[in-house]
Parts: structure tokens; C-alpha cells; sequence
């Protein structure tokens, strides 16, 4: 075995396959080991932790490119979550599982499509990895099957704990507005989808 360190991750090699440790969290960095390929989402699995709520848990990766760029996929405990990390600006989109009224599959030989029906809006991550994206819709489903739980939730656990409540996300919200991270457009829109889950 061989190590390199690289952009805050560990790159060991074993096997022959290069394998990248991140050591950000135990759930993050067992989701992106998961991962075929990190490449060009290194700087977003670093900073996920950063858009996590308190007590949520990441379940699975995914590279994908929506919008303006490439980023990464999270599947969480309580959400699903779009994040590109740029130098100069952050694009972070979250599905609340309650807002997603359908997936869909569209797999091509190596890559597909992962497109999320939520609040009328439809959202397409594109240039997913075929297995990635394959594995991601079906958890998916099956939670939306199971009502939007997770698979296992905790005995004794009422409401999803550590959800942040509404004042702090707003706070948030406001931050990225004043520090230029999402225009005017999105900072309404994402208020409305705050005000409407409550």
C-alpha cells in the first residue's frame, strides 16, 4: 500500500486502484469510498459537512452535473442534496423528501440521468455514472415508497431530530444572499420553499 496526500484527501493505492480516504465524517467519507470515480467533486465532499443540518446523516454519493456545473449528490438521512463548491461561488439545491413526488431513471451506456419531480419543479443531474445513478433511484424510490422515512429510523425518535428551525435557515438563506452566493431569484425561491414546509 502507498499513500499520497492530495487536496485534503488521502489517495491510497491498493491494488492498483487508487482509493481516496477524505476523513471528513464516518458517514461521508463510507458513502465516498463507495464512489467509482471523485474527480471533479474532491472540494464538494469536503464541504458537505458544512450544509448538513445537525443530526443528519449522509446514506449515499453520486457525481452528477446540474445546472452551471459538475458537483456531487448526497442522499441523506432527511434530504437529497445537489452541491457544487466553486472557488468563488456555492450552488447548494436540496430536495426535502417531502417535495418529491417522483424519480426517474435514464441510463445511457456509461452515464445517465437522474430527474427529480419536486414541488412541480423538475430537476435533472445529468452525466451521473451508470451504477452510481441506478443505485441512487432505487433508494430513492424506496423511500419515497416508504413515505419519505428512512429505511431504519430509530426506536423511540418522534420528529426528525436537529432539523433546524425555521429562523436559522433563513439566517442562512440571508447569508448567502448577502454574500453573493445565490442571486435575488434563488434566495426567493428557496425562501418560499422554507415558508412552504412549514
Amino acid at each position: 500500500m502507498r499513500a499520497w496526500p492530495h487536496t485534503g484527501a488521502l489517495l491510497l493505492m491498493w491494488r492498483g486502484a487508487i482509493v481516496a480516504t477524505f476523513n471528513v465524517r464516518p458517514d461521508i467519507d463510507a458513502a465516498a469510498a463507495k464512489l467509482n470515480n471523485t474527480f471533479g467533486s474532491k472540494r464538494e465532499i469536503q464541504r458537505l459537512p458544512e450544509v448538513l443540518w445537525e443530526g443528519e446523516t449522509v446514506e449515499m454519493l453520486a457525481t452528477g452535473v446540474y445546472g452551471k456545473g459538475n458537483g456531487l449528490v448526497a442522499m441523506t438521512n432527511q434530504r437529497l442534496i445537489f452541491l457544487k463548491h466553486g472557488v468563488l461561488s456555492q450552488q447548494v439545491e436540496d430536495f426535502p423528501y417531502n417535495r418529491i413526488s417522483s424519480v426517474q431513471w435514464s441510463g445511457g451506456l456509461i452515464m445517465g440521468t437522474l430527474i427529480v419531480f419536486a414541488s412541480g419543479n423538475k430537476a435533472e443531474i445529468k452525466q451521473v455514472p451508470k451504477d452510481q445513478g441506478r443505485a441512487l433511484a432505487d433508494q430513492l424510490r424506496a423511500r419515497l415508497a416508504a413515505g419519505g422515512a428512512p429505511a431504519a429510523p430509530a426506536a423511540g425518535a418522534s420528529a426528525p431530530a436537529g432539523a433546524p428551525d425555521v429562523a436559522s435557515r433563513l439566517q442562512t438563506l440571508d447569508q448567502l444572499r448577502a454574500s453573493g452566493a445565490i442571486t435575488d431569484e434563488e434566495y426567493r425561491d428557496r425562501r418560499a420553499r422554507i415558508l412552504d414546509s412549514l
